[in-house]
C-alpha cells in the first residue's frame, strides 16, 4: 500500500516538475534584461526597448553593467578602474570588441576593447565638470560591423570636501540703532561652498560668531545676524567690529571653513536730552546798542547727532521778555540773544532772563526718562553811554521889540545831561 501511494505521487508532480523547470528561465531572463539594458537615468531608451519587447515578445539584446562613478581628486600609481561594460551579446569569446565615444573618450577615459573596462587616467575635479556622457558600442572584431545600436551612459564625478566656503560679498558693513532690543535684525551674510551641495555635507553651512559677541549673535543656519544686548548706546561706543566664521561638513570637526568681516556701526536716536553748560550767564551791553544787534551766546550741547541734537530756544521768564529775543543759529546750534528795544541806562540798569532749549525731533520711546529740554539763567547788565546833552524843549519862541538894545536879553533856552554823571554844558 505504501509503495501504491509513492507512484501515485510520483504520477501527479512529475508533470509539474517539469513544466516549472521549462517556463523559469524566461520568467526570470525577461525581467533582467528589461532592468540592465540601459544605464540609470536612460528612460527614453527603456520606453522603447518596452515597446519593442512588447510587440516582438520577446526580450532584446543590451547593454549589462553597474552605474559608473568615480572619485574626483582620487590619484594612484595605476588607472582608475571606474567600471565595466558588457553587452548580453558577449558569450566570453574574443569576437566582441567594444568601442567608447564621447566626452574624454580616449584622454580622460580609456576602454579595455576586450573587456570593457573603463579605466580613469588623471584626476578628475567635480566643480571643473560634474559628469561626463560617453557612447559605448559593440562591434564584430574582425568586420567592424555594429552587432547592436550604440548605447549612452553618464559617469558622474563624486564629490569630496575639497572646497572651504567663501564669503564672496564679504567684508559686510551693517547698521543698527541704538538702544534696539534683544533679536533686533542687523543683516544677513552669505557663504558659498563649490562642493556638491546634494552629495554628503561638503557643502553643508554652519555659521558661528568668532568676534563680536556678547553683543551679537547668529542664526547657525540662516547666517541672520541681530542684537544680543539690550541698551546699546552709542554715546558709549559706535562701532563693533564682529569676525562671522562658515564651516562645512554641517559644522562638525574636520569641516573646512571661511570667515569674514562685519563692521557694524549704531546708529543715532534721540535718547539724550540738551544741556546747558552752565546754569548762570553773565552779559552785559551798551544803553545805545542798535535793535536787533545780538548780545551775547549761549549753547545747550546734546550729546546726539544730526536731527537728534537739534534744539530751539525761547525765553519762558523774566523781566526783560519784552525787551530781548533768542533765536537759534542752524550752523552751531547756539542761542543768540538779542535786542528787541531800546536800553536806557537811566531807567532800567539790569535784567534777569529764563532761557530754555528743547530739542526739535522727539522719540516716544524715550519720553519716560524725562523732558528733553532745559532750562539757564541770563543775567544782562546795561552799562551807561555818553549820551549828548538835551534841551528842555525841542524849540523855543522869542519875541522882543524892534528898539531894543544891543545885547538885551531875549530869553534862554536849557539843557541837562541825561548821563548820570551830569557832566557841565556849555
Amino acid at each position: 500500500m505504501p509503495e501504491r501511494l509513492t507512484e501515485m505521487l510520483m504520477d501527479t508532480w512529475t508533470p509539474l516538475i517539469i513544466l516549472w523547470i521549462t517556463v523559469l528561465p524566461s520568467i526570470y531572463m525577461a525581467p533582467m534584461n528589461q532592468s540592465q539594458v540601459l544605464p540609470s537615468g536612460s528612460s527614453t531608451g527603456l520606453k522603447r526597448l518596452n515597446e519593442e519587447q512588447r510587440v516582438l515578445h520577446r526580450s532584446k539584446r543590451g547593454w549589462v553593467w553597474n552605474q559608473m562613478f568615480v572619485l574626483e581628486e582620487f590619484s594612484g600609481p595605476e588607472p582608475i578602474l571606474v567600471g565595466r561594460l558588457h553587452t548580453d551579446l558577449d558569450p566570453g569569446s574574443s569576437k566582441i570588441k567594444y568601442i567608447l565615444s564621447g566626452d574624454g573618450a580616449g584622454t580622460i577615459f580609456v576602454i579595455n576593447d576586450k573587456t570593457g573596462d573603463i579605466h580613469a587616467m588623471k584626476r578628475l575635479d567635480r566643480e571643473e565638470k560634474a559628469e561626463y556622457t560617453l557612447t559605448a558600442q559593440a562591434v564584430d572584431r574582425d568586420t567592424n560591423q555594429p552587432l547592436e545600436p550604440p548605447s549612452e551612459f553618464i559617469i558622474k564625478v563624486q564629490d569630496i570636501n575639497d572646497n572651504a566656503p567663501e564669503f564672496v560679498e564679504g567684508p559686510y558693513h551693517a547698521t543698527v540703532p541704538e538702544m534696539s532690543v534683544v533679536g533686533t535684525f542687523v543683516t544677513k551674510v552669505t557663504a558659498t561652498d563649490a562642493d556638491d551641495p546634494v552629495y554628503g555635507n561638503s557643502a553643508k553651512l554652519v555659521y558661528s560668531i568668532l568676534e563680536g559677541q556678547p553683543y551679537f549673535s547668529i542664526e547657525p543656519h540662516t547666517a541672520i545676524i541681530k542684537t544680543a544686548l539690550p541698551n546699546m548706546d552709542r554715546e558709549a561706543k559706535e562701532e563693533y567690529f564682529v569676525v562671522i566664521q562658515a564651516k562645512d561638513m554641517g559644522g562638525h570637526m574636520g569641516g573646512l571653513s571661511g570667515t569674514t568681516t562685519v563692521t557694524i556701526t549704531l546708529s543715532d536716536v534721540n535718547d539724550n536730552p540738551p544741556k546747558f553748560a552752565q546754569s548762570l550767564y553773565h552779559f552785559s551791553v551798551m544803553e545805545d546798542v542798535a535793535l536787533g544787534e545780538p548780545i551775547g551766546r549761549v549753547r545747550a550741547n546734546d550729546l546726539d547727532i544730526g536731527e537728534n541734537a537739534k534744539s530751539s530756544y525761547d525765553i519762558i521768564e523774566g523781566d526783560g521778555m519784552d525787551i530781548f529775543e533768542i533765536t537759534t543759529d542752524a550752523q552751531t546750534q547756539d542761542g543768540i540773544i538779542r535786542v528787541r528795544k531800546p536800553l536806557d541806562f537811566e531807567t532800567k540798569k539790569s535784567y534777569t532772563l529764563k532761557v530754555e532749549a528743547a530739542n526739535i525731533h522727539l522719540d516716544p520711546r524715550f519720553l519716560s526718562g524725562g523732558p528733553f529740554k532745559d532750562t539757564a539763567t541770563v543775567k544782562i547788565v546795561v552799562e551807561d553811554a555818553d549820551e549828548p546833552p538835551v534841551f528842555s524843549s525841542p524849540t523855543y519862541l522869542l519875541e522882543v521889540h524892534e528898539n531894543a538894545a544891543i545885547n538885551s536879553v531875549l530869553g534862554q533856552v536849557t539843557a541837562h545831561d541825561p548821563d548820570v554823571s551830569s557832566s557841565p554844558i556849555r
